[in-house]
């Protein structure tokens, strides 16, 4: 029998009631940045956890959304393909 790999405890749900003036106000903001209104309030709270200096360490950094990050060209890439002029 396989042993199956540990998963993450999920992340919480929470039902928020916002002044629809504060969720109009919060969801340009979100859209601004580029992130969802929900994200937004992620970072918002995590911001001000930090900064209160109550962030608990264990709390998982906020996933990344986007494109990822370049990576690095390999040697092989970087060899000039036959017939093109090299650099002097």
């Amino acid at each position: 029998m396989t042993e199956r790999p540990a998963r993450r405890p999920a992340r919480k749900q929470v039902l928020l009631r916002l002044d629809p003036a504060v969720h109009d106000a919060l969801a340009a903001w979100a859209a601004d940045e580029l992130r969802s209104t929900n994200a937004q309030v992620d970072y918002l709270l995590r911001r001000a956890l930090a900064d209160a200096g109550r962030l608990p360490r264990e709390a998982r950094p906020h996933p990344r959304r986007g494109r990822p990050p370049a990576r690095p060209a390999t040697p092989e890439e970087d060899a000039p393909v036959s017939g093109e002029p090299q650099g002097e």
